[in-house]
């Protein structure tokens, strides 16, 4: 398995798209707007807590977090995404970066970047209605909270190996919006990474 790892890392890298940007240099704004390619994403995130300490030079506090899933950080300067809105709180998982906004419902942001909801309440809130369980509005009342989980794929690019390869790649950087139990009031926007090494046949390994 390490042997595997150290492989799709090192084919990863080979593939930048911009080689000359280091981690140090690469700003979280960027980052969370989905302006890297996978590559370059990868060599950034590798550098928050790794031997470049991106994090301690920019003086980002690690922040504990409700949520198992992310690493949490709060920043010395708040920082703006999607042109107006702002916050001092980031988060990573692993394979992508957000920015938490004070926004307690995530329609309106995702509408304006074109991001569908996955998990909408409304087909459960139906069911329990016609089930005759419920009134409609004791149905509505018992799922409180509105869970958000959308993306849009802004790239999708497969590498197939080449002649004497033994590997191809497959990338995906896609918009992101969501929300979560563990941050009431939040809003997560960001961007997801995405890379899996392909077999000479083009099959996920």
């Amino acid at each position: 398995m390490v042997i595997f790892y150290a492989l799709a890392l090192a084919s990863l890298l080979q593939l930048a798209d911009t080689p000359n940007i280091w981690p140090a240099e690469t700003s979280e704004v960027d980052a969370i707007d989905c302006r890297l390619d996978v590559p370059s994403y990868t060599q950034f995130a590798m550098a928050i807590d790794g031997e470049e300490n991106v994090a301690q030079k920019r003086r980002w506090k690690r922040v504990a977090s409700r949520n198992a899933f992310m690493a949490e950080y709060e920043l010395p300067h708040a920082i703006t995404v999607v042109g107006t809105y702002s916050t001092r709180r980031i988060a990573f998982t692993s394979n992508a970066v957000v920015a938490i906004l004070d926004l307690p419902d995530p329609t309106p942001l995702a509408r304006s970047e074109h991001v569908e909801n996955a998990m909408p309440a409304e087909p459960m809130i139906g069911a329990l209605g016609e089930a005759g369980r419920m009134l409609p509005a004791q149905a509505k009342a018992s799922v409180p909270f509105r869970k958000f989980m959308g993306e849009r794929i802004l790239k999708d690019v497969t590498e197939h190996a080449g002649r004497g390869e033994s590997y191809g790649s497959h990338f995906v950087v896609a918009r992101t919006v969501s929300n979560a139990t563990t941050h009431p009031g939040k809003t997560f926007y960001g961007c997801t990474y995405r890379f899996e090494m392909l077999d000479k046949d083009g099959a996920p390994l």
